[in-house]
């Protein structure tokens, strides 16, 4: 049937994602805009800066939008008469200031989109009262650890009523965007609001060499704004009349931070300075490169209004152009989402929309030359020496520019690699094309380190993410029906110069154990494993698994190509024989212990090795190291078929976890079907790692029986967290140690059904354990995946488990139906936690919804 969307997005002639949401929901406090001597990110550029400083690399704003190359930016500025400041940006706290870390005190949700940005809807709460910055930073400031977060909610401040606004956003071209700006007095009385579109130039004329003339924004003569600029050409915002037009450049104002002379007299600070405190900051000449459309309404309670306004390279109509386009875009995503989540009913169709819709927003430009960085611009005073052996010095090749999906829109605003993967599954269902872009992205040149590795994030890109990205690759591959060879064939290039890069670099005694340090995984261990303890080495279950899981996935891309393409037959031998000596070792050296039925790290050391028996999500990722060889595809590959068939009869000790059925189709596992279910009795214990929303990163069992390890003259000890860190491990501002977390949970439902399907359906465990009810591993999986789904489906009383607890999202509550998708999840009662917009990994509900989880992405979206 026909589809507009997908029409759009398969249409090669014209680009609809040249424009979008890519303006970053925080841009200070960054790596990129640290230029102090020592790493201090948050000090060097606070949030108070932010409204009077220009940032190098690139912009932030509330729902702002611009080119893919940020040329230009629009967003959106409110008021309430009261604060201080604009409302220009989120706030939040930073790193110091959390008890648990950085932390965003804002309410805000991402309500729908489409992916070629041709349609969007974001809501926004902003008090009426004064904004309580300095309560939430001293409060918190208070707080330990141990206390839980005290948010914008607890404040009481919007008892005394907000501003409701919502943003509709829809293009009727590539280069032609409109946007609707609604705002409700949801108070108690008649009150004012200011709202101020907003429309800069990302300033880049003050260290591009040779820049050119620079860019201007103007007074237009149908009431709106014209703006010129070389590359992006002209443009013309038209808007809703009765705006007040206000200029001035997006130049830092220096004189006020540093008391030093300003390069031009009107500075970034000129429109916020002018509306709050009537200041003569703005540009009475009408022109500057940062202009806004200042509008201010009195509303009775209950009522609405609305501003318009649209940015194309022509002057074009407002009003009822726009709310038709509007209308239509929303009808076009309403048939969009209808035929992708035809299966599933209507408010988990609700859920997976809005969690596709925080993927589409989190798109954002992301910026940064590591060598450029690391110099200094010549317009600018010289960084200290010691930057140039400080943070990423070894990153000199990395020069990122592009728009790059965020792990979470204000706490994360930087791309991490083993996020970026988790992101491509849900993004695959909405745009298969994006997602294998941002895989390959990984892999190019000015991406991939030239020693092989692929950058963390950039608090440090030399630290280790699980590889999973050959992994991604697959399902990727899957969703999008499982026919563009030429894109498994660019990657594993490139994933093999990864995977020899873990083998040369992280295989300490050559032994195929692993070490990979944090892994992604922060406090869940009894010490930092990056840092490691002095004198020893550290043999890691979950590196290892992660190892043995990249050899399958590898292994399995092999085997694709080698169907078609034969000359990859023996580089699929090559990965059987990683897995064999992977698998062999993890059991010649003991990281599973019989006594316990777990696997566990050790701790290798000359006064004796350690077992560090801490029931953890370490040692459920061997799991994730199950795959299955078909027999058919032993067929269709005949010298693979031939060198696997040797192999076992030849290599019998190496072979040990080869499994084959009735059918002919081998099972590859670290963890043998004895083992297994030993294993599942234990993941499925609701006084161990059964949670009723998944699967615990920290078995319950260490509530009463905490973990303590003495070495050295220190003691370090794990206990069961469910909810925020007590340690201030990786800034404390995650939690491995019981919350649920949706990566890893996602990865053991795959790996269940896969299990199940060569067994086909015969093995059956206790679910919960102690219950007597048999259950196939199939059934396992779709419970988990049900348990997972239920934080965001309304209870018997109509509450949302992981949703604040608060009467505005109660089931009669204002926002009941704006869902948050947050890093990770309470323990034992479900609430979200950390990050509140994690759509990183936390959009993986999206696929769980759409039954796109099968082994092997089976089930695809349908096509007209």
């Amino acid at each position: 049937m026909p589809n507009a969307e997908r029409d759009r997005l398969a249409n090669p002639d014209e680009d609809w994602t040249m424009w979008g949401p890519y303006v970053a929901e925080r841009a200070w406090g960054t790596v990129r805009e640290d230029y102090s001597a020592n790493g201090d990110a948050w000090g060097f550029f606070p949030y108070d800066d932010a409204r009077r400083r220009t940032f190098r690399w690139n912009e932030d704003g509330l729902a702002g939008f611009s080119d893919r190359h940020q040329r230009w930016c629009l967003a959106f500025s409110f008021w309430n008469g009261r604060d201080d400041h604009l409302k220009e940006r989120l706030f939040g706290l930073n790193g110091h200031e959390g008890n648990h870390g950085e932390d965003v005190k804002e309410e805000w949700w991402y309500l729908d989109a489409m992916p070629s940005h041709a349609w969007g809807r974001m809501a926004y709460a902003y008090p009426q009262q004064t904004f309580p910055y300095q309560q939430l930073r001293e409060i918190n400031a208070h707080r330990s650890r141990r206390e839980r977060e005290y948010e914008l909610l607890d404040t009481g401040v919007f008892e005394d009523g907000w501003w409701d606004i919502i943003i509709d956003h829809g293009k009727a071209d590539p280069l032609d965007l409109s946007v609707r700006v609604t705002v409700t007095n949801a108070g108690p009385e008649a009150d004012s609001i200011h709202i101020i579109p907003t429309l800069w130039f990302r300033n880049r004329w003050r260290w591009e060499a040779n820049f050119g003339e620079e860019p201007q924004i103007i007074a237009a003569d149908h009431g709106g704004l014209s703006l010129n600029e070389e590359r992006s050409g002209r443009l013309e915002l038209t808007a809703t009349d009765g705006a007040t037009r206000l200029f001035c450049e997006n130049e830092t104002n220096r004189e006020r931070l540093w008391d030093q002379p300003n390069r031009l007299p009107f500075t970034k600070d000129g429109i916020n300075d002018h509306v709050v405190e009537g200041a003569d900051s703005v540009n009475p000449s009408g022109h500057g490169t940062k202009a806004g459309l200042w509008y201010e309404f009195t509303l009775e309670p209950g009522e609405s209004r609305e501003i318009q306004v649209r940015l194309a390279p022509s002057e074009q109509p407002v009003g009822d152009a726009i709310t038709e386009l509007l209308a239509q875009r929303q009808r076009e995503a309403d048939e969009f989402y209808g035929e992708l989540l035809h299966s599933v009913d209507d408010d988990r169709r609700h859920i997976a929309r809005q969690a596709m819709a925080g993927m589409v927003f989190s798109r954002q430009w992301y910026h940064f030359d590591v060598d450029r960085w690391l110099k200094g611009d010549p317009a600018f005073d010289k960084p200290p020496e010691a930057r140039l052996h400080g943070r990423n010095a070894g990153w000199r090749h990395l020069n990122n520019a592009d728009v790059i999906p965020m792990p979470d829109a204000w706490e994360y605003p930087w791309y991490a690699a083993w996020d970026t993967a988790f992101h491509c599954l849900p993004l695959a269902l909405l745009d298969p094309g994006s997602a294998k872009h941002q895989l390959s992205l990984l892999g190019r040149e000015w991406f991939q380190h030239p020693n092989g590795q692929f950058p963390a994030y950039e608090w440090s890109f030399s630290d280790v993410n699980p590889p999973v990205h050959a992994w991604a690759v697959l399902r990727v591959f899957e969703l999008d029906g499982a026919k563009d060879l030429d894109f498994l064939e660019h990657l594993v290039h490139k994933l093999l110069i990864n995977f020899t890069w873990w083998v040369n670099r992280r295989d300490n005694d050559g032994n195929n154990l692993f070490y990979g340090g944090f892994l992604g995984l922060d406090n869940i261990g009894p010490f930092d494993r990056s840092a490691g303890l002095s004198g020893g080495a550290l043999e890691q279950s979950d590196a290892t698994a992660w190892m043995a899981m990249y050899a399958l996935d590898l292994l399995e891309i092999s085997i694709r190509l080698a169907m078609e393409r034969p000359g990859y037959e023996q580089l699929a031998t090559k990965f059987i024989q990683h897995y064999a000596y992977i698998s062999t070792a993890v059991h010649e050296h003991d990281l599973w212990n019989d006594e316990d039925g777990f696997y566990y790290d050790v701790f290798r050391h000359p006064d004796g090795d350690q077992l560090l028996s801490v029931r953890s999500m370490v040692g459920l990722i061997p799991l994730f190291a199950t795959r299955v060889v078909s027999q058919l595809a032993r067929s269709e590959t005949g010298e693979f078929g031939v060198n696997l068939d040797w192999f076992r009869a030849n290599k019998p000790d190496l072979a040990q976890n080869m499994h084959e059925n009735e059918q002919g189709d081998i099972l590859l596992s670290l963890v043998s079907p004895e083992r297994l279910q030993r294993l599942l009795s234990i993941v499925l214990d609701e006084e161990e790692f059964l949670s009723p929303y998944g699967i615990r990163g920290l078995s319950k069992y260490h509530t009463d029986h905490p973990y303590t390890l003495d070495f050295d003259g220190q003691s370090f000890s794990v206990g069961y967290e469910p909810g925020e860190s007590e340690s201030d491990l990786f800034g404390g501002n995650s939690n491995w140690r019981g919350p649920v977390w949706f990566p890893l949970n996602y990865m053991l439902i795959e790996s269940l059904r896969r299990y199940d399907q060569w067994a086909g359906g015969a093995i059956k465990v206790e679910m919960p354990t102690g219950s007597g009810n048999q259950v196939s591993l199939g059934e396992v999986a779709t419970e988990l995946s049900e348990r997972l789904s239920r934080l965001f489906v309304p209870d018997e009383d109509g509450l949302r488990p992981s949703m604040p607890r608060h009467p505005h999202y109660d089931q009669d509550g204002v926002w009941h139906d704006r869902l948050l998708f947050h890093e990770y999840f309470h323990g034992d009662d479900g609430r979200g936690l950390g990050a509140s917009h994690q759509t990183g990994w936390t959009a993986l509900v999206a696929p769980l919804l759409a039954n796109a989880a099968t082994p092997l992405g089976r089930r695809r979206r349908p096509r007209g």
